[in-house]
């Protein structure tokens, strides 16, 4: 998607270790329109996989996630992080670990939202080496769901979990995959 590839070559910076930092558009400051755009597109690209729900991990999946369900006009859950005092009863649960902030987490998701027999769309930020997408997974199962695809912002194509979760059989579509970069230049796969 040329739109978001121009954002992240305008605005993009490169740190350290391989992080690509999209704080002023994406992952910390947030531009409605852009993310609305990235939803239409992922609707346009799913909605012959007839998804019934949406799922992301907080946080920044959820407003692309948001805008997503909003396009295809179906709910969008988020595996939390924590397990705070409204979270009553049994969970579905993963443990992933963040590429980004070097740790893993517990992600958990109600059971009374996500259901045996749903089609599951799952909904990120970035793709690097699929471990966020793997707990995504890993949930869906625990449900008796069906994941019917994930739809990624960003994806690290120089990093292997795109090309695992494909010959896994999962549709992946990245809106901007990265072929390479550093701190003078970013190409994209064409």
């Amino acid at each position: 998607m040329k739109l978001l590839e121009d954002r992240i070559k305008s605005e993009g910076r490169i740190l350290p270790g391989n992080v690509l930092k999209v704080s002023s558009f994406l992952n910390h400051q947030l531009d409605p329109t852009l993310i609305m755009e990235l939803g239409k597109e992922f609707a346009r690209l799913f909605e012959k996989e007839a998804p019934n729900k949406i799922l992301t991990i907080e946080t920044s999946g959820i407003p692309i996630a948001f805008a997503t369900g909003a396009a295809l006009k179906i709910p969008v859950i988020f595996a939390k992080k924590h397990k705070t005092s409204n979270i009553f009863g049994d969970a579905y649960n993963s443990v992933v670990h963040s590429y980004t902030h070097g740790c893993d987490y517990t992600v958990i998701v109600e059971r009374e939202f996500l259901n045996q027999g749903d089609r599951v769309l799952l909904i990120d930020d970035f793709l690097a080496n699929g471990k966020a997408l793997d707990g995504l997974l890993e949930i869906v199962e625990q449900a008796g769901a069906k994941a019917v695809g994930a739809g990624i912002a960003i994806e690290k194509g120089f990093q292997e979990g795109g090309a695992r979760l494909r010959s896994n059989g999962l549709k992946v579509e990245s809106l901007a995959i990265i072929d390479h970069m550093d701190e003078n230049s970013i190409t994209f796969l064409e």
